[in-house]
């Protein structure tokens, strides 16, 4: 008997593997390409990019490792009663909860994972992938004032280069820059470099001139300059620190929140997060759960199995839609807190009803018209 459930195990093992694979190879490419701009626009380097993307992965796990398991449970099952293996499984005397055991082995350490990914490495890397694309988007040490381009540097101030020597010079230079409604400079030279301090960044410009306008009186005015430096402000005008999202805080600042400066709204959502983390793990088991119970409950027969496995399917939907739907709830309703573990946990308490009940009909179920008799077509 040990022997049939490493067998089962092993067959889930391998298929979670290959599907999961799959799956995270399709999301990695769908969302890299989000941010092709972004490094092409820095400057930043393949292994950046690369570093950059991989560190959204463990957020999609989190959502890929369930599907993925409901996924190779529902196609390995289906394809053992197809080919009759459960049908012996059971003529051996295997029950309905030692042909769900792998299964739910395999589901166990599932959520054990989405515990590790859902409490520490998703908040520890989405963090780092934040702060990364923020560094990446605004700090000048990466970017690079692409020549023969109009480079939006900052909010109000657009600088083209015509030119970028080998050794870091800018040659053609002009700026153009918005104070306000009422004011705007442009600034020409004709080469110039960029330099950084602790203070931000700024071009250093020789041989040129800066045209200020007045938009009230229409004046013109205009100063020639040898050497001048031009400060390139930080998108940070009023020195705002980068708000940082719920999927980004750990659990100890999830329940030590300070909601400074956060509205009823936006202290629902971090709120949610908490519930979030400790219930959606188990949406592995239930997923299985939801196989399991449609799959191996009752006869087997090469009729109607793709019935099942259809119900399957819309089963794991509907439940699939059920979690996000109360999420959405739950941040607006503190009251609907106890909702979100009600309904990840549903399809687990149901799915054992199902799986145990038919112990008390084993003798119905082993006579059940399961392997055909002899002479008669299955």
């Amino acid at each position: 008997m040990m022997g049939l459930s490493r067998y089962m195990f092993w067959q889930l093992f391998v298929g979670l593997a290959l599907v999961a694979s799959a799956l995270t190879c399709v999301v990695w490419l769908t969302q890299s390409l989000r941010f092709v701009d972004l490094i092409v626009n820095s400057g930043l380097s393949a292994g950046t990019f690369v570093f950059l993307t991989g560190l959204m992965m463990p957020n999609f796990l989190t959502i890929i490792l369930p599907v993925s398991l409901f996924a190779i449970i529902t196609f390995t099952y289906h394809r053992m009663i197809m080919d009759r293996e459960l049908v012996v499984m059971r003529a051996a005397g295997l029950g309905q909860m030692a042909l769900a055991k792998p299964a739910i082995l395999l589901s166990l350490v599932i959520v054990a994972i989405g515990y590790l990914l859902s409490t520490y490495i998703v908040p520890t890397s989405y963090a780092q992938f934040r702060a990364l694309k923020w560094d990446a988007r605004y700090n000048f040490s990466h970017v690079l004032l692409r020549e023969g381009t109009f480079n939006d540097v900052s909010r109000g101030i657009t600088v083209y280069v015509r030119e970028r020597t080998d050794d870091g010079q800018l040659l053609g230079i002009m700026a153009h820059i918005e104070k306000n409604d009422l004011r705007s400079e442009t600034w020409l030279a004709e080469r110039g470099a960029l330099v950084e301090n602790d203070d931000g960044a700024r071009v250093v410009m020789f041989n040129g001139s800066r045209q200020e306008f007045t938009n009230d009186n229409k004046q013109l005015t205009i100063l020639y300059f040898d050497q001048s430096v031009l400060d390139l402000d930080p998108p940070t005008e009023q020195g705002e620190v980068r708000h940082r999202e719920p999927r980004e805080r750990s659990m100890s600042e999830l329940y030590n929140l300070d909601t400074t400066g956060l509205d009823e709204n936006g202290i629902g959502k971090y709120k949610v997060e908490t519930h979030r983390r400790l219930a959606f793990p188990w949406s592995a088991l239930g997923f299985a759960m939801i196989a399991l119970s449609v799959l191996i409950s009752g006869a087997f027969t090469r009729r109607g199995e793709g019935k099942r496995v259809f119900i399957a399917v819309l089963l794991a939907a509907g439940y699939q839609g059920a979690m996000l739907a109360i999420l959405n709830a739950a941040a607006k309703n503190e009251a609907l807190f106890p909702a979100v573990y009600a309904i990840t946990l549903a399809p687990i308490a149901l799915g054992l009803i199902v799986l145990l009940l038919p112990r008390l009909f084993m003798g119905r179920v082993s006579r059940s018209p399961s392997v055909p008799r002899s002479g008669t077509p299955a």
